[in-house]
């Protein structure tokens, strides 16, 4: 992808979607799909906001059977499949174990109860089958996990993602569709014709460049940002959004092999602690935030609520703060209702004031490509069918063993596998870098199989502009344990000698 803002000002598109994050991308990927002419801009990069600050799951969400959403779930376990096929090297499947103990707000009864619904919702679409477990089937799943008072537990599958990469597929997959997209182009307002907006004046933050763009249509998919977009821009939005934060923690080294669900003792809300890039991802909280989404932090309280509970679940384990590598927080753009945060339903809402724009809220990130669809229908008042298969931009059966293409281009086979996990079937074009520039090949730092052509390969062709962009959402980084940091230095270098 190449950043090119002068043209957004020739035409007159179709459809003009204002915001990068996984709702707005998958609109642009399947509207371009349809033929629609189709432009997208993000202020920031691409998944910058809730879209890489997720827990990493896409799951159909077994704690909302609880609140009698069967409808959601059914829905989501069924996007989950077709999320597995169109990107195998980023979502995959994930045992999850759920201890119970006496005096648990859930008993076991419930939980097998729970864990066998859940597997009839997703009928043909399951990923693998739940178990009931004694106390000492749990203690050999998960070997250093509280014994006093555990009564069993149950286990069943759901899946892991890279979501940022996710949703970046999505946007590379709409730019091989023909939309034009950038990034780091903010919206300032809209532009009006007797009263109907018919576009946006914006803002190329980069070079400071301010530019129209038009469209015969446009929605807004800003996430966090909703409320205040539609405040600045007067607009009489009746479905606002209510975002509550989610805080989680990169706890170095494994707890279990498993993900294992745990149930708060004190608000009674559930909590995970996931093995995620040979490290541990512990959260999330939920709270209501009413703060700036540009300045949402991890406090010390969210910190010492998830470490509290972690110890308390594996009490032999010696947990310091110290083991933290990384926190982060997230907003969730929900629809505006009343109740606790955990209680407030995941289902998304469209709705289209009086001057013509349409407005994206809520949705769970496994149910994106329903949304972008509901989208699309509400939009044009017809229904659009689904393609008819699902394909992201590394979709596809890679055929070449690691073996031969490590032999081929001269690199470690365990670095191969990392491409291939990364980019699906377009591990090839990073390879084909090391052709221009054998020094490509080489790690960038001892932490992970990352190589120099990757660095490269983000700047020039998936619109990488900041070492944030690079380190956080093209190659993740950010979530290992890396003492030295010679990879940040690494691509610091390089990003100065491709982007002046």
């Amino acid at each position: 992808m190449i950043r090119d803002i002068h043209r957004f000002s020739q035409y007159v598109y179709d459809l003009l979607i204002i915001g990068g994050g996984i709702n707005g991308a998958a609109i642009a990927n399947l509207a371009a799909g349809h033929g629609l002419t189709v432009a997208l801009i993000e202020k920031g990069d691409f998944a910058s906001g809730t879209s890489s600050k997720t827990t990493k799951l896409l799951h159909g969400g077994i704690r909302y059977l609880e609140n009698f959403e069967f409808d959601l779930v059914k829905e989501s376990l069924q996007e989950r499949i077709i999320q597995m096929k169109a990107a195998p090297h980023l979502v995959k499947p994930l045992s999850f174990v759920i201890p119970v103990y006496k005096n648990d707000r859930r008993p076991l009864w419930m939980m097998k109860f729970g864990v066998t619904l859940y597997d009839f919702l997703g009928g043909e679409h399951s990923i693998g089958k739940h178990r009931f477990l004694n106390p000492s089937e749990v203690k050999g799943e998960i070997p250093d996990i509280e014994t006093q008072g555990l009564q069993g537990g149950v286990t069943y599958f759901d899946a892991q993602m890279n979501d940022a990469r996710l949703c970046l597929e999505n946007v590379l997959m709409a730019h091989e569709r023909g939309v034009h997209i950038t990034n780091y182009v903010e919206a300032l307002s809209f532009l009006k014709e007797n009263e109907k907006v018919i576009g946006i004046k914006a803002k190329g933050l980069i070079r400071n460049i301010d530019f129209e763009i038009k469209a015969k249509n446009i929605i807004c998919a800003l996430g966090p940002w909703t409320n205040t977009f539609s405040e600045k821009n007067k607009d009489e939005l009746s479905n606002k959004v209510r975002t509550t934060k989610g805080v989680h923690i990169v706890y170095k080294g494994n707890f279990s092999k498993n993900a294992v669900l745990v149930t708060n003792r004190d608000d009674k809300r559930i909590f995970f602690v996931i093995p995620w890039q040979g490290n541990s991802l512990i959260g999330t909280t939920d709270t209501d935030f009413k703060g700036s989404p540009d300045s949402v932090t991890t406090e010390k309280e969210d910190v010492a609520y998830l470490l509290r509970e972690v110890k308390r679940v594996f009490p032999t384990v010696d947990i310091k703060e110290e083991n933290i590598i990384t926190t982060f927080a997230g907003l969730r753009p929900l629809v505006s209702a009343q109740g606790s945060p955990s209680k407030i339903s995941r289902k998304h809402g469209i709705t289209r004031t009086k001057d013509g724009v349409f407005w994206v809220a809520g949705g769970k990130y496994t149910t994106y490509r329903v949304i972008a669809m509901d989208c699309l229908k509400m939009i044009y008042g017809r229904t659009f069918p689904f393609l008819e298969e699902f394909m992201l931009y590394g979709s596809g059966l890679i055929e070449e063993s690691s073996q031969e293409l490590a032999r081929h281009y001269g690199l470690e086979e365990e670095i191969v596998d990392h491409l291939k996990n990364t980019y699906g079937t377009r591990y090839s074009d990073v390879l084909k870098l090391t052709k221009q520039d054998p020094s490509w090949k080489s790690r960038i730092c001892a932490c992970s199989p990352a190589i120099a052509a990757q660095v490269v390969y983000a700047i020039k062709f998936e619109m990488a502009f900041k070492d944030e962009d690079i380190i956080w959402r093209r190659l993740s980084l950010g979530y290992l344990n890396c003492p030295t940091r010679q990879c940040f230095k690494q691509i610091e270098a390089l990003r100065k000698r491709f982007i002046k």
